[in-house]
This record gives structure tokens, sequence and C-alpha cells, in this order.
């Protein structure tokens, strides 16, 4: 191959560890040997790639997939110049609420196959679609049915119609019942703490509510406006804080001091004219930073993460090398993860082949699809 893009610093050259005619062999879904190939063991089976590069998949850590509907007249009229805010997310949840359990696999499916052919091979999705006890349960359900990877409990995405007067009343579902169900599958709990979501008090009780049932945290903060949200996530210990558009120089200073992950949606920033989210500041800092989709119908309809990296770079400032590893290894961190993102000896064999001579070409030529091949978990997918 052209080059073997490892993403890990002790295999190759480089802050990628780039292998130049590099070879990777699997065997039961796993990674047993990555080096020169000329000195690669012998296999059952080779494959040639003629001179396309490797590299990790995808790891996608944010995304909402569990949905009926679309939302494309809101996107007209934002693009026309009406202001994003969370309340369009109540259309969402009309349209989940009604649609049947079948309907939203499919939906999910759908996704996670289109996620596949563009080189995105490990996925977190979330409910919060749902906002009944009963439907968050299925949108768990769902998700788990389908094979996501990583599933994030998110009931308290914003406070449904039927308790528009008593807010209060809805955290207390959210942090009894609904979590007492959701922690039957999910591994994440996550809130939406942001103005005309849920405000600091509420958020905090989220998060304590969900440590008690044994779930990793997570937030949304800071896209809409400077707020809570990281203050949230760095003094609660989430694994992560997403979005993080509108930053303090004391945010970004928390960060730096935590070892919580700075997860930023690019694709979202776009589409929602809010952006771009001051990467290049964190990394200067020294946080640890993810790149994701954030896929759903309302304030960023796109599952490509190529597309993302390339807005990281071309809008963020980033370097191409900060943008690959953060939607790779960085991905991987904000789930948790370290059978993912990277490839080397005992990971998980999630491969992307693409026809171009290094990553560098996902800014260089934006846009244009340059997947060839992925295996995930050692078998070929697309």
């Amino acid at each position: 191959m052209s080059s073997l893009v490892t993403v890990d610093e002790e295999s190759g050259e480089g802050p990628l560890g780039t292998v130049r005619d590099g070879a990777v062999v699997i065997e039961d879904g796993l990674i047993v040997w990555v080096g020169d190939a000329a000195t690669a063991p012998a296999a059952d089976d080779a494959i040639d790639l003629g001179g396309r590069s490797m590299l990790p998949g995808w790891v996608d850590s944010h995304s909402h997939l569990v949905f009926a509907g679309e939302r494309s007249a809101e996107f007209t009229d934002r693009m026309a110049g009406r202001q994003y805010s969370a309340g369009g997310i109540v259309a969402t949840v009309e349209a989940t609420r009604a649609a049947t359990d079948e309907e939203l696999l499919a939906g999910v499916r759908r996704h996670l196959a289109e996620m596949a052919r563009g080189g995105t091979t490990c996925v977190e999705t979330k409910s919060g679609y749902g906002l009944t006890k009963a439907d968050e349960l299925r949108s768990l359900r769902v998700a788990e049915q389908a094979g996501v990877d990583a599933i994030t409990f998110l009931g308290a995405h914003v406070v449904p119609p039927e308790y528009r007067d008593a807010p209060d009343d809805y955290v207390d579902l959210v942090c009894g019942p609904m979590m007492d169900t959701a922690a039957d599958v999910a591994q994440f709990v996550d809130v939406f703490c942001e103005d005309g979501a849920f405000d600091d008090a509420q958020a905090r009780r989220v998060l304590a509510a969900g440590e008690r049932h044994g779930l990793r945290l997570k937030v949304h903060g800071n896209q809409l406006d400077r707020g809570p949200g990281v203050t949230l996530a760095v003094s609660a210990g989430a694994i992560s804080v997403d979005h993080c558009t509108f930053l303090s120089d004391e945010d970004v200073d928390a960060l730096a001091a935590s070892e919580t992950v700075a997860t930023l949606l690019p694709a979202t920033d776009l589409c929602t004219r809010l952006g771009p989210a001051p990467a290049r500041e964190l990394l200067d800092a020294g946080v640890t930073v993810a790149l994701a989709a954030n896929c759903n119908p309302g304030s960023g309809y796109t599952s490509s993460m190529s597309l993302v990296v390339a807005l990281a770079v071309l809008q963020c400032r980033m370097t191409i090398d900060e943008a690959v590893r953060a939607a790779t290894r960085g991905g991987a961190t904000a789930i948790g993860r370290d059978d993912v993102g990277m490839i080397a000896v005992g990971r998980r064999a999630d491969l992307h082949v693409i026809d171009a001579p290094g990553p560098e070409y996902f800014a260089y030529r934006v846009g244009v699809p340059l997947t060839a091949a992925v295996w995930r978990k050692g078998v070929r997918v697309v």
C-alpha cells in the first residue's frame, strides 16, 4: 500500500505512526501483526491494495440515529436567516413517538450502513427523541438491536411539550423511572445543558442520577452560547463535553486541567452557522479533542466523518494529523474504548482504505468520495 497510517506513534513515523509500504495481518477479527510489507508473516489470504492508503476506521463518538421524520423545511428556513434553537427537537419527538419499532430500527440500520460506506466502523448513538419512559427505553433497545457500539441515554434532551409548565417534574421522571430502565441498556448518560433545554442545577441532578446507576457521564454544552456546560462536565468528571462551540478562556483552562474530552462537531457548526469551534485554542492548551459527525435530522444531517475531518482542517485550524487523530483515537477516548481508533496489535481490525496517497486528501480534495474498502471486526463491509 502507499501508506499505512496506524495512529500509533510507536508503529511508524511522525505523529500518525505512518508506515510506508506497510501491511496488517488479521486473525479472528483482531490485528495480530503490523509493519513493513517486506517482513510480513505468511497468511492464508493476502490482499494487495494497489498503492492505496489505509488508516483506522473512523470512530464517531456522537450521533442521534434513533429518530423518525426529517426537518428539511427547518434547515431551509435557517439558511434563509432563522436562528437555530433547541426547540426544533420537539418536531422529531412527535415523529419518533408515532413510528413503529420496525421503522426506527430500519432507520438506524440504514444510517449505520451509510456510515460504513464512508469509513466509520465504531459508532455511539443516543436516545432523546422519545422523552417518555417507554419511548426512551425502546429507542435504546433499537440501538442495541442494530448493533451500535456505544449507547447513551439522553432523556434530558429537551423538556417535552406535556411538561412545558413543570420542567422539574420532567427531571424527576428522567432521574427516576426513566433512568431505572435505561441503565439496563445504556453505558452513558447525557444531558443538554443549554438555554432552552436544562439549566445547571437540573443537569447536575441528571448526571448525579446517572452516576448512581453506574453510567458514565456526558454533556451537551456550549453549543448555542457560553454557558455552564463545560464547567459542569469537568466538575462532574464527565468523559466528554460535546459541541464546545462557544468557550471562554476559563473553559479552555478547565478542560486542559481535566481528563474530559472536548468533542467538536464542525458539520453541525457549519449547518447552524454558529461555528467554528476553537479547536486551535483547545489543542494548544493540551486538551484531548475528538471529532464526531452528530448525525441528526435537525442541526446537521450528515454521517460523513471524512467531511468532518476536512472541516476541522479548513475551518477549525487543525492540522490533518490532529484531525485524523481526533476522528479515530480521540473518538475512542470519548467513549472509553481502547480497542478501536488505531491500527495496533490486539486492537479490533477496523480498517479504512482510501484511494489517495495519504489522509491529507480528505481536506485537499474536500467532498470527493475517497473510501475504497472498509473492514469492521476483520470482516470486509465495503
